[in-house]
């Protein structure tokens, strides 16, 4: 039990110096032109070993070419992040979908499960630190209540934006949604 607690202690410390780096550095990240379904496919690469566990198959449709100005290794994690989410809250023999389009200005990246779904009560509060749906089954799944925070603050460092659509039953849709061109590009 001491084990377990130290464990879920370090993974909430982890997370704070992750949030308390990421507003330091907010709208100040290094971007760079960066290949979008390169860095999709690495997320996807490291949840696949969680979706093989409960057998779900995640799906990735995104244009081969489409090319933003990003730093990939946050935009990863921040899709790693939803992705896992995705998985820890579906039953077993789902599917995820992993979507990015280009649309005028902007590039819109859709993380859609066929999990349990959310409560529209739930929805405006989600991305706050520490807040948590169902206490106990975020507990018993694992997690630091810090990882949706961590998405906000990665898109809104990118100057992008982040929603969820959900239905109790039918699963979530988290948007992110960032330019499709930075200042200075």
């Amino acid at each position: 039990i001491i084990n377990q607690q130290a464990g879920r202690l370090n993974a909430i410390i982890d997370d704070l110096l992750t949030l308390s780096r990421l507003e330091q550095k907010e709208g100040h990240v290094m971007v760079e032109p960066s290949n979008l379904a390169s860095t999709i496919e690495s997320a996807i690469y490291l949840c696949q070993l969680q979706a093989e566990k409960k057998n779900i198959k995640i799906d990735m449709v995104c244009p081969p070419d489409l090319t933003l100005s990003i730093n990939a290794p946050l935009l990863e994690q921040a899709m790693v992040n939803l992705i896992i989410n995705a998985l820890k809250y579906s039953d077993p023999e789902k599917k995820v979908l992993v979507l990015a389009e280009k649309q005028s200005d902007t590039v819109a990246i859709y993380i859609k499960d066929e999990g349990f779904g959310i409560e529209h009560k739930h929805l405006d509060r989600l991305f706050e630190r520490f807040y948590r749906v169902d206490t106990a089954r975020s507990r018993k799944l694992g997690g630091t209540g810090l990882g949706l925070s961590i998405v906000k603050h990665i898109v809104q460092a990118h100057q992008g934006s982040i929603r969820v659509e959900s239905k109790v039953g039918a699963g979530s849709t988290f948007i992110i949604t960032l330019p499709a061109a930075q200042p200075g590009d």
